[in-house]
């Protein structure tokens, strides 16, 4: 599309997000931001299909492979290029951050490769073979990241990349996808404060209404590509934007983020595929595509088991009506 075009877009997103008033200044921020990208990429994305029928993918965290005297990724480099060149064309790496909890999904540091798997260098040597796919976790942080640090000793940024809210609101429309309480107690030198947290007491909400914390979060969607990700799965997504007095999933704020993301993706990095992961109903899930402005790829929890059920009892019939 046309520089005109693509900064038109990019305002009408911002605008929609954060308000008229706003959105010029913060236009010229994030071109800036995408200006710094362009100087740091390696180079054109290849003209091809992001996908076709010969593709598929086989998700592992970083771990599942080990040898003796070799680290986890080392590890997992050498099994698949052993075993599976040919027959899988992309390898999704479960969160390789180092992380405090959740089986890597409360991230302690989102720029950082866990040094118990491996490192960058590893990661762009899986690379060399297969395609690969990423996770944003771009919901929650780590109480062990700087950021909740930050905000614990209200210090910036952190301190306003969290959401607080008094106790005594009405939150009952939340939709929740956990049983843990909704709101985490921190204990700070100013006093107690309690905290958005809708997975875990360990998994602090971040703040999208702080468009500071959005280009951060940018700043990472496009540090992963040039790290070797050519896709990008949206790790519970839904919950994205906070607003009380209503059910806090799938809010128009959260899939124009989502349509955000696409705009950037599609004209600096085409060749890159967005993926959204809600683990919602069916139709709730395939909202992600928006009018095809939207996430490529919806991801959800249903078509494994079921292709499994298909393959094992030789029958389609649960498989086809839900495909």
């Amino acid at each position: 599309m046309s520089s005109e075009m693509f900064h038109d877009r990019l305002q009408g997103h911002l605008a929609f997000i954060y308000g008229e008033e706003q959105a010029p200044d913060l236009l010229q921020r994030l071109l800036q931001l995408v200006d710094r990208h362009l100087q740091k990429r390696s180079g054109d994305a290849p003209a091809k299909p992001l996908w076709d029928e010969s593709d598929n993918l086989l998700i592992t965290y970083g771990n599942s492979i080990q040898y003796p005297g070799m680290n986890p990724l080392a590890s997992l480099k050498q099994f698949l290029d052993r075993r599976l060149q040919g027959a899988i064309s992309r390898v999704h790496l479960l969160p390789f951050f180092p992380f405090s909890s959740d089986e890597g999904f409360a991230v302690s540091d989102f720029a950082a490769v866990n040094p118990d798997l491996g490192s960058w260098d590893d990661i762009g040597q899986l690379g060399e073979h297969f395609s690969l796919l990423f996770d944003l976790v771009l919901n929650h942080m780590s109480r062990e990241h700087l950021w909740f640090v930050q905000f614990v000793n209200g210090e910036k940024p952190g301190r306003d990349y969290v959401i607080e809210v008094d106790p005594g609101e009405n939150l009952s429309l939340v939709v929740r996808p956990r049983s843990t309480p909704l709101l985490s107690r921190v204990r700070t030198p100013g006093g107690m404060h309690h905290v958005w947290a809708t997975f875990s007491n360990d998994q602090i909400d971040l703040n999208y209404a702080n468009p500071d914390l959005l280009f951060e979060i940018i700043e990472l969607l496009l540090g992963y590509v040039r790290h070797g990700a050519s896709a990008i799965r949206l790790d519970a997504v839904a919950y994205l934007w906070k607003q009380i007095g209503t059910p806090c999933v799938h809010l128009p704020q959260t899939h124009e983020v989502v349509k955000l993301f696409r705009t950037l993706l599609q004209e600096l990095e085409p060749g890159v595929i967005l993926l959204t992961e809600t683990n919602v109903p069916h139709a709730e899930n395939i909202s992600y595509f928006g009018r095809g402005d939207e996430a490529n790829m919806v991801y959800q929890f249903t078509l494994p088991p079921l292709v499994l059920q298909a393959i094992h009892g030789e029958t389609t019939q649960h498989l086809t009506p839900w495909a």
